[in-house]
């Protein structure tokens, strides 16, 4: 019976705190990717330079801070047009995805998920992600709804009370 207890107070809990299973990284990791961007930039190997672009991408994004975040958005958007691997330009559409969702741009991450799961239909992460989305937006919708049933029952109690004063 505890166990029972327990897992609802944990999925109420979880409804409001708006807990997911995507990441986050913190300032530390990202000094040390754009170190290591820097440090690519002066050699030769393009790999490298990618590879390291692509991991600072992925930190920016899963940061807490919402500047990062665009900073993220903002490094993918420029490096879509740049001919890649297939695997590699899915990678980007999914961080962006990631970075949209994490901005709160959560109609353009799904958009970008499912372009995701056109690519790869049974990419894991993308699924994840594709499910975070899915449970945000529908606790988005509870919330508006009852934000807004509350400033209706507001609005109707206080025209009983006017109606209610003047007999």
């Amino acid at each position: 019976m505890d166990v029972k207890i327990r897992e609802v107070f944990e999925s109420v809990g979880s409804f409001f705190t708006g807990d997911d299973h995507i990441p986050w990284c913190d300032r530390d990791i990202i000094n040390g990717c754009e170190r290591e961007v820097a440090e690519a930039a002066e050699g030769d190997s393009k790999e490298l330079k990618t590879d390291s672009i692509m991991r600072l991408s992925w930190a920016l994004v899963h940061s807490k801070q919402p500047e990062d975040v665009q900073r993220g958005i903002a490094m993918l958007e420029a490096s879509l047009g740049n001919i890649s691997p297939p695997l590699q330009q899915r990678e980007k559409i999914y961080l962006l995805a990631v970075g949209y969702y994490r901005s709160g741009e959560y109609s353009r991450s799904r958009q970008l998920v499912d372009q995701c799961l056109e690519i790869a239909p049974d990419w894991r992460q993308a699924l994840v992600l594709k499910k975070t989305l899915e449970d945000r937006i529908a606790k988005d919708g509870v919330i508006g709804i009852g934000i807004t049933a509350t400033a209706v029952g507001l609005i109707v109690g206080g025209i009983a009370a006017a109606f209610a004063r003047k007999k």
